[in-house]
């Protein structure tokens, strides 16, 4: 359990449609077993659940348990950082929704080329510096989202940072776009500690397509796909913590289960993990990780990672022979209701593509979308 971090960032809901109505009552359960279980690291940002996500972390955790039981930590946004005075501002702000007077991790929030203007030139690396010298933060550090030669500039321009927080996952381990092995092995030589985000890939690596999953369950028929992609980040010798965002009760208890009893994996499981890899890639055209950061910024209230997942969804079972149709629907009902846009309403503005850590060409994948699940002939049935 002690390296099992409870990653905030997909709590359950009470309206799925409405990401600040967390389900504080199930949440508060979920805190309960886990700390029942040894587990103090929580792990929160700014924009998580529209902003929603430090204030049920004061209400389920800091309000209810001894400070120096706990491990707190958040994230400046400097994504949102406009002048040098904000920082100040954000920080004082995320003090009181927290209900803290100290943070004990404090990272700089997904570096990365569109973050870079506000990281260097407003010196975001000295500020951290200087709230912990206050005080106020115990370990400093950033999260990073970029190429492997962009985590270098910023070790040399941090050299003083505590640990490093990469997305790391046996899909990505290898993947051209995110790089993970790379920037693990670069945090490795800088003598920087990793924490792990996104070791499921938003899910991504929990669902798997049948045919993925098969392999698994043929080595082992009790093991569960999450398992296998925690076991992986687990082997890691420079990791000291695994962020797993669950998203329910259940999901709690099965993770526990899993860090209770974790072991190393094999070379024969390490082959199935790349065969694996190999069909995930093959059937999943969209790498959405659905941390939502881009629909906040989308003027036309286009919800991206609902219809990435749907289209991901409907293209799985187009392949395997599945039931495609649900999907379609299921994009029809959200892209003919008042409350969203269609994908084809986008106006190619590409302010998401500045906020999305996959480096995803959206507008162009939305057109893909509407040439997918915008189905006339459906559309027509559903109208009648």
């Amino acid at each position: 359990m002690n390296k099992f971090g409870f990653g905030m960032m997909r709590l359950p809901l009470l309206d799925k449609n409405d990401e600040t109505k967390i389900d504080m009552e199930q949440l508060k359960e979920m805190v309960d077993i886990y700390i029942e279980n040894g587990g103090k690291y929580f792990d929160t940002a700014y924009p998580y659940h529209m902003g929603a996500s430090e204030t049920a972390l004061k209400e389920a955790v800091v309000d209810r348990y001894p400070r120096e039981d706990i491990i707190i930590t958040t994230k400046l946004p400097v994504f949102s950082v406009e002048k040098e005075e904000d920082m100040e501002k954000f920080f004082n702000e995320q003090l009181e929704k927290c209900g803290v007077d100290y943070f004990d991790y404090y990272l700089i929030h997904n570096i990365n080329e569109m973050t870079h203007h506000a990281v260097y030139d407003f010196d975001s690396f000295e500020f951290v510096r200087q709230k912990k010298a206050e005080g106020k933060i115990k370990n400093i550090g950033f999260s990073f989202h970029d190429k492997p030669d962009a985590l270098i500039e910023a070790l040399e321009a941090f050299p003083d940072c505590d640990f490093v927080q990469l997305q790391i996952n046996y899909l990505d381990w290898t993947s051209s776009a995110i790089e993970s092995q790379k920037c693990y092995e670069i945090a490795t030589k800088y003598n920087k500690p990793v924490i792990v985000m996104e070791p499921v890939k938003g899910g991504a690596l929990a669902n798997l397509p049948e045919e993925a999953e098969k392999i698994f369950k043929e080595y082992d028929e009790n093991s569960e796909n999450v398992s296998w992609a925690l076991r992986f980040c687990n082997d890691l010798d420079n990791v000291f913590m695994i962020l797993n965002g669950v998203s329910s009760l259940e999901q709690m208890k099965s993770s526990i289960n899993i860090f209770k009893d974790i072991k190393a994996l094999n070379n024969e499981e390490y082959e199935l993990i790349d065969k694996v890899k190999d069909i995930v890639n093959d059937l999943t055209p969209i790498k959405c990780t659905e941390c939502n950061y881009c629909i906040e910024h989308c003027p036309v209230n286009i919800p991206i990672s609902k219809y990435f997942s749907l289209y991901n969804t409907y293209h799985i079972n187009k392949t395997q022979q599945g039931d495609e149709v649900n999907a379609a629907v299921a994009y029809l009902v959200l892209a003919e209701s008042d409350e969203y846009g269609a994908a084809n309403n986008c106006v190619e503005c590409m302010q998401c593509e500045k906020y999305c850590p996959q480096h995803l060409e959206i507008h162009e994948l939305l057109k893909e979308v509407d040439k997918e699940l915008n189905n006339p002939v459906m559309k027509e049935f559903l109208s009648t």
